[in-house]
């Protein structure tokens, strides 16, 4: 069956009647039009969701309908809310994290730690310094870390050793 207007419209009457057969045929139909209506308006992923959302308004709302009246402009109708509550539920919870995103986000505390981070590696030796800051901090591996520097991995691994001692004792100190 192709849904069109008359056939639509001739099994939702049979439905509001009753009509199980009918019912689930209007369910199919009304169904397949809903993904072509849908499909060129939300992504791939949120296409089933609001689908069904939109079956379910269907059937919540199948009493109200007038047989008298054209059945697609009605359905195209309660689906367009059901896709302007999406977007709003969509814009909502964007605007929620962001809010979230920027309440959160205090970066004082790591900018003053960066700066005194940096005033201790300045009274460091410039290869233990430069070797603490890309293997602890940048995370980079002892043998990556061997090539940036252009040093062995031995001396990576006492520079760091041996800066991460000083650091420690300059930090007692104070």
């Amino acid at each position: 069956m192709k849904a069109d207007e008359t056939s639509l419209a001739r099994l939702t009457a049979l439905a509001q009647g009753g009509d199980r057969a009918a019912y689930h045929a209007l369910l199919t139909e009304c169904q397949h039009w809903l993904r072509g209506y849908f499909g060129r308006r939300v992504a791939p992923n949120h296409l089933d969701d609001l689908v069904q959302e939109t079956l379910m308004a269907l059937h919540q709302k199948l009493a109200t309908y007038d047989p008298a009246r054209a059945f697609l402009p009605w359905l195209a109708a309660i689906a367009r809310y059901r896709w302007v509550d999406q977007l709003r539920r969509f814009y909502r919870a964007a605007e929620e994290e962001l809010d979230h995103n920027l309440a959160g986000v205090d970066e004082e505390p790591a900018i003053a730690a960066r700066i005194s981070l940096e005033r201790l590696f300045e009274q460091l030796p410039q290869g233990q310094a430069r070797a603490i800051e890309l293997v602890k901090i940048e995370g980079l591996s002892i043998a990556e870390a061997a090539t940036a520097c252009g040093q062995s991995e031995s001396l990576i691994k006492v520079n760091i050793h041996r800066g991460l001692k000083k650091l420690s004792a300059m930090i007692e100190k104070a």
